[in-house]
């Protein structure tokens, strides 16, 4: 596991369709990363590739042996957030009351307010000596 909504599999770095999870140094990231862990520890995980690519990760939609779709049941346990840009809404319904407001910079970063770090350091001026 990578983080929260990345795993891998093969050597391949799959970012989870449709939700996004604290970075690990965020509040909650570490959390989101175990969780995952938890889910995934000893399971042979299913991967539907999406098209397109998320920083250099290839999307997927991932499922458990049982069917149950990883996306689903980390934002279930609050852990992530359905990103709406990517999944439509499709995991909205599934996010418990208040934790837009427990995972405000994921949801801040959704709406425009905070940028990924590589964003940030892309954006930032460079200073002339």
């Amino acid at each position: 596991m990578i983080d929260g909504d990345t795993i891998v599999i093969q050597k391949t770095h799959i970012r989870l369709a449709g939700i996004d999870a604290p970075e690990l140094q965020d509040p909650w990231g570490k959390k989101a990363k175990f969780a995952m862990v938890a889910l995934c520890k000893g399971q042979v995980i299913k991967a539907v590739i999406q098209e397109g690519m998320t920083y250099d990760r290839v999307v997927a939609k991932c499922y458990l042996p049982d069917g149950s779709d990883l996306s689903a049941e980390l934002v279930k346990q609050g852990l992530a957030l359905d990103w709406k840009k990517f999944s439509g809404g499709a995991y909205r319904h599934l996010e418990p009351a208040g934790i837009r407001k427990k995972l405000w910079r994921v949801d801040a970063k959704h709406r425009g307010k905070l940028f990924p770090p590589a964003a940030q350091r892309a954006a930032a001026p460079s200073s002339v000596q």
